[in-house]
């Protein structure tokens, strides 16, 4: 059962009044997520607007009464109004004159259902009244909404082939909202699934890393592999990884961690560093993120006897993505705040050692027993010294 949107509280906002006077309230409506999540009673942050008027007039507008807008995809007809309680896209209506998969040619329109005719799924295209709140719905959306069911607008096979992404879209959405299939769609995600080779790799990263953020996406990633979408966005996993998938998400969920899309590409991937490097530079990660993708590929068995050395050598992060994707718990260094050693290499010079590769020496063999000894007071860093220096100093 959907629930009133009058009874959501992101349309009281101050900002969208303001908004609603500067351009009228019969010249725009709420459109997109912000209407799809409240009608779930999920959380709303951003919100989207659809407009009558043409960019240079919302412009115009919002100057005349001291809202800031900022062009930022003005060739599009978007431009983003700045409002105390949150930023604001304000989008002039469109419809597609030319796609080829990867981008469209758009015109403005000044119908509504055109506008909502180029929209991917009927769940995304429902539009609200800003001060009745009535929601105009053209496609079925809210049926679908109520059914938890992802249907694009029109035929799967023309939606996707204006803009390929939308398969890896259907299948977020799918994750997120779904719980009743459509065989058609499905289908053409499958029969179109090649197109996905002509998209650039940091679409297909974004979406397959929000895909993996979500609180469970196994049962839809392993759909995606039955039907031959997985291989062309990621052709290193595998049954068995997939079924990793599902433990790493189980195991998150009992120890208290957050979803973590990184960790869960790394379940997708056998434990290869070589293979890690090649997936993030296919994907365009970024260095953090490749970072931690080759860490969690150089997981052993072994990582799971000290978590603690692990963390302090990888750093707690690092060394959480290992044990989770072990089967270890990972509580234990969760919140755990790494020691300092605290010995310098003046300490030893002050000993008589000659500054150089000898200090650095002794500095390595010291700590090696500090860790090993579970990283002891500052009275035992003193008695290792000594012992060192006895090793060396007649």
């Amino acid at each position: 059962m959907l629930l009133d949107l009058a009874d959501a509280d992101w349309p009281r906002r101050a900002g969208l009044a303001a908004l609603t006077a500067a351009l009228g309230a019969d010249n725009i409506r709420w459109v997109g997520g912000a209407v799809r999540d409240s009608l779930l009673g999920m959380d709303v942050h951003d919100v989207d607007c659809a407009t009558l008027l043409m960019p240079a007039e919302v412009v115009e507008r919002c100057a005349r009464v001291g809202i800031r807008t900022v062009p930022t995809g003005i060739e599009h007809g978007t431009v983003t109004a700045i409002l105390k309680d949150g930023p604001v896209e304000v989008t002039t209506l469109r419809r597609d004159v030319a796609t080829d998969g990867r981008r469209a040619t758009i015109a403005f329109a000044s119908d509504w259902p055109e506008d909502a005719a180029r929209r991917d799924f009927t769940i995304n295209a429902l539009y609200a009244h800003p001060e009745t709140l009535v929601i105009a719905d053209y496609f079925g959306g809210l049926d679908d909404l109520a059914a938890r069911r992802v249907r694009f607008i029109g035929d799967p096979r023309a939606r996707i082939a204006e803009d390929h992404l939308r398969i890896l879209r259907y299948y977020r959405f799918q994750a997120r909202f779904g719980a009743a299939l459509d065989d058609v769609a499905e289908e053409a995600c499958a029969e179109l699934a090649h197109t996905l080779k002509g998209l650039s790799r940091e679409r297909i990263a974004a979406e397959l890393l929000a895909l993996l953020a979500l609180p469970d996406p196994h049962a839809t990633v392993e759909r995606m592999r039955s039907k031959g979408v997985l291989g062309v966005i990621l052709p290193e996993a595998c049954p068995a990884h997939l079924a990793a998938l599902s433990r790493l998400i189980a195991a998150e969920a009992a120890q208290g961690f957050a979803p973590d899309p990184v960790r869960r590409l790394a379940a997708l991937l056998p434990p290869s560093p070589d293979v890690a490097e090649t997936v993030a530079a296919r994907l365009r990660l970024s260095k953090a993120q490749r970072n931690r993708l080759v860490s969690a590929a150089e997981r052993t068995a072994a990582d799971a006897d000290d978590p603690h050395t692990l963390a302090y050598r990888l750093t707690p992060p690092l060394a959480i993505d290992r044990l989770l994707l072990l089967g270890n718990d990972a509580r234990i260094i969760a919140d755990w705040a790494v020691p300092v050693f605290p010995l310098k290499g003046g300490a030893i010079v002050a000993r008589g050692i000659t500054a150089g590769p000898a200090v650095a020496r002794l500095l390595q063999t010291i700590e090696a027993r500090w860790v090993a000894e579970g990283f002891p007071n500052a009275a035992r860093i003193e008695a290792l010294l000594a012992e060192e220096l006895a090793k060396i100093i007649p």
